[in-house]
């Protein structure tokens, strides 16, 4: 018999805006300080992926685009997972996932990855943000609450993600409610998702962790509400395949800029951005200095981070929300647009 070394996946989960980036940042500077060599793929609804720049040149990285890896590129993972073990050998594979991705469906396009390569998933990692799930908790309807339970019944790692702008009183609620969910994840209260996170070793140590993805989704596929995808006999020549994704309801803009940015007249369209997009991310070169800025926004909060992009990367901005104008948004934007620097 041949031993084959399986390389560990470890799959960063939550829904959009909760940290999982944050989390990615921490992991790599966390890995790197032991000597282990991590590669990473990043799916992202759109078409464009913006939190790449934010990963050191040297770490190995593919980008997923247009769709989830749930379904529509679920294909390809298996292709993109085997050229990474190929061509960089990583003693790790981390997986962010898009923010509004079923974790079930995603665990079973990881496995059918391992049909092609020797991959064991040791772990997902779950990031609530937790003013977010309260809202939603105390709503208790509507696809998104649904989705950030799902994301919580299969994680074996619980981060419950910005606990310091929530009462104190309101987080050991959310605790409980979280504990009920998900009884044998192991659950923390973070700020920037900090951990001490040599309790990840454990990843690699099969045995010794708590509960693994495999158990979890044995244990909950009998729950109708966890699986919300319907599919028609695919062997059949006439069959259609219906798939319901978990994104559904989601809108997606992707703006491009031409020219400079006023970066006072921007911060305000951002400001005034309607509740109903509750997130976007994008580049755009601010007038007057020249400087490349990074913008996030997540529940009406902006974070601008100046950046020196390696390469050739576009100006663009990506607006994920339920059904907000677009052609509003893009007027607004074009109107931010300058001819120069000055």
């Amino acid at each position: 018999m041949i031993w084959v070394k399986k390389v560990p996946v470890v799959v960063l989960s939550g829904f959009l805006g909760s940290g999982k980036t944050t989390l990615l940042s921490k992991l790599l500077n966390f890995y790197e300080k032991k000597g282990v060599r991590p590669a990473i793929i990043m799916n992202e609804v759109g078409d464009v992926n913006l939190d790449g720049q934010l990963v050191n040149e040297d770490v190995p990285l593919r980008e997923m685009l247009s769709g989830c890896i749930c379904c529509t590129i679920s294909g390809d993972l298996g292709m993109e997972i085997q050229k990474l073990v190929q061509e960089s050998s990583p003693d790790l594979i981390i997986i962010e996932a898009t923010g509004v991705a079923n974790p079930i469906d995603i665990f079973e396009a990881v496995t059918e990855a391992a049909l092609l390569i020797p991959i064991d998933i040791y772990a997902m990692i779950t990031v609530l943000d937790a003013g977010h799930f309260q809202h939603w908790y105390r709503k208790g309807s509507g696809k998104t609450y649904h989705l950030m339970r799902d994301q919580i019944r299969c994680a074996s790692v619980l981060l419950l993600n910005k606990s310091d702008l929530i009462h104190i009183s309101d987080l050991n609620e959310l605790r409980k409610i979280i504990e009920s969910i998900n009884p044998n994840a192991l659950l923390y209260d973070t700020v920037h998702c900090q951990i001490d996170y040599s309790v990840l070793d454990t990843i690699f140590l099969e045995d010794t962790f708590p509960i693994s993805l495999e158990e979890s989704y044995q244990e909950n596929t009998h729950q109708q509400s966890v699986c919300n995808h319907s599919h028609h006999d695919q062997h059949s020549q006439n069959a259609a395949h219906v798939h319901h994704h978990s994104y559904d309801h989601v809108m997606v803009y992707t703006h491009y800029f031409q020219n400079y940015i006023d970066r006072s007249g921007f911060e305000q369209i951002i400001r005034e951005l309607p509740e109903s997009v509750y997130r976007a991310k994008g580049i755009f070169t601010e007038a007057g200095t020249g400087q490349r800025m990074l913008f996030q926004f997540a529940y009406r909060q902006l974070e601008l981070i100046p950046i020196n992009p390696q390469g050739k990367v576009q100006d663009v901005a990506v607006f994920i929300g339920e059904q907000f104008p677009k052609n509003e948004l893009k007027g607004l934007l074009e109107q931010c647009v300058t001819c120069s620097a000055k």
